[in-house]
């Protein structure tokens, strides 16, 4: 996948979405300036499983997904559709 695909993707009927969530971190620690060597040093998550994450070919634990996400210093934004019609 391109970067352009994994900032937006586009469906079947010409609407934009989001990237999906595990694009955007895959984006994440390849954008960090880190290589996957000190990823893993500093947070404990198994090289060649933070690997394959990386080039898609597989996922990752929730925990995995945690300590990236405290490591890289990212947080969850939820945006609400246009049509939302919830509280």
């Amino acid at each position: 996948m391109t970067k352009r695909q994994q900032r937006t993707r586009i469906t079947a009927m010409g609407k934009k979405v989001s990237p999906k969530l595990t694009d955007q971190l895959r984006a994440a620690v390849a954008g960090c300036g880190r290589t996957l060597g000190q990823i893993t040093r500093d947070t404990g998550i198994d090289k060649s499983a933070l690997s394959r994450f990386v080039n898609g070919e597989r996922g990752v634990s929730m925990e995995a997904l945690d300590q990236l996400g405290e490591y890289l210093g990212l947080r969850i934004v939820a945006v609400k559709p246009r049509n939302w019609k919830g509280r």
